[in-house]
């Protein structure tokens, strides 16, 4: 299938490499604000069409496949763009800056009968079914508490200090402490409190989250974007305790016992990067006449977006436009 991307920024260029090695996808085209830049990423990545607006690409006829590299704060924009076009798209995480723009851009791609799906990696990912497993085993009893945490130093990076590009840490790292707590812990929450510390800038620039569910068990989450932590994943049990080695892109799930001795171990099987599982999905979709993929629902886009909105709404951290 022929994949277009939009924007040449850290993400592409980080997820080309993988599409150059999947047989499934070819390395067709890409798209920047200037053809001088588009025809470097080609160059460097292999891909053999340059174009230096995404209209172009897009109006090409060519592209079977749109993957949105660019900033939180455009994706609406450039999934709107696809859509309006009729071609399928994969976004970046965060889906949008807010869940009415995910609703703007769900509403329009149901309209039109046009695929499209959340490129949050760890959604589509083995290592998934490899947790549901473990906890589906009962080896540690019955589940009571969850920590994960993500954090890395980036704040330098003006794609995620800046509110205008809506950065900080809960758009781009907190999301995925989420998405493992709610495939784990699913959605029958109680209640949710956080606190925050804001950058200079205006944005998240560290946060901690603690989410109660409604039985009892309790979910901690932590997401920066000026310091590194281990991004470890921990569900605490009765009878023991899983472990999941970094949560943004798992290597390993252990089990262990209430005497910390390892009783069960799962590695996770050889992959190019990571990234390929999203797109085999996404590419199987499609050619299936698909509209969404079964790993991140649409629906369930949008929830996680709501649930961001409500986190960051006592921040009082809004972004411009908003």
């Amino acid at each position: 299938m022929k994949i277009g991307i939009i924007g040449t920024g850290s993400i592409a260029r980080t997820v080309a490499p993988t599409l150059a090695a999947m047989e499934r996808a070819d390395t067709f085209a890409v798209a920047s604000r200037t053809k001088e830049k588009a025809e470097d990423f080609c160059r460097e990545f292999g891909f053999r069409q340059a174009y230096g607006s995404y209209e172009e690409m897009l109006d090409s006829g060519e592209v079977e496949l749109a993957y949105i590299a660019s900033p939180h704060s455009h994706h609406l924009e450039h999934m709107l763009m696809c859509i309006e076009r009729g071609v399928p798209v994969l976004c970046e995480k965060a889906f949008t800056i807010n869940s009415p723009q995910a609703k703007k851009a769900v509403k329009a791609a149901r309209d039109r009968g046009v695929f499209v799906a959340e490129a949050i990696w760890t959604r589509y990912m083995p290592s998934r079914s490899l947790v549901d497993s473990m906890l589906g085993s009962g080896v540690i009893g019955q589940p009571r508490a969850l920590s994960a945490n993500l954090c890395y130093p980036v704040s330098h990076r003006e794609r995620v200090r800046e509110p205008a590009l809506a950065g900080g840490a809960l758009l781009d790292v907190g999301i995925y402490g989420l998405n493992f707590m709610l495939m784990c812990f699913g959605w029958d929450i109680d209640r949710i409190e956080s606190s925050v510390q804001m950058l200079p800038t205006g944005v998240d620039g560290m946060e901690n989250i603690t989410v109660y569910y409604s039985d009892g068990r309790l979910a901690q989450i932590t997401g920066g974007i000026t310091c590194r932590s281990d991004r470890r994943g921990v569900i605490w049990g009765e009878e023991g305790y899983i472990t999941v080695d970094n949560i943004n892109n798992p290597s390993a799930v252990s089990a262990w016992d209430t005497d910390d001795r390892l009783i069960r171990r799962a590695e996770v099987p050889v992959q190019i990067s990571g990234y390929e599982y999203e797109f085999d999905e996404c590419v199987k979709a499609v050619e299936e006449g698909k509209t969404q993929c079964a790993s991140m629902p649409l629906a369930e886009t949008v929830r996680v977006m709501e649930l961001m909105d409500s986190i960051r709404a006592p921040w009082g951290l809004v972004y411009p436009g908003e």
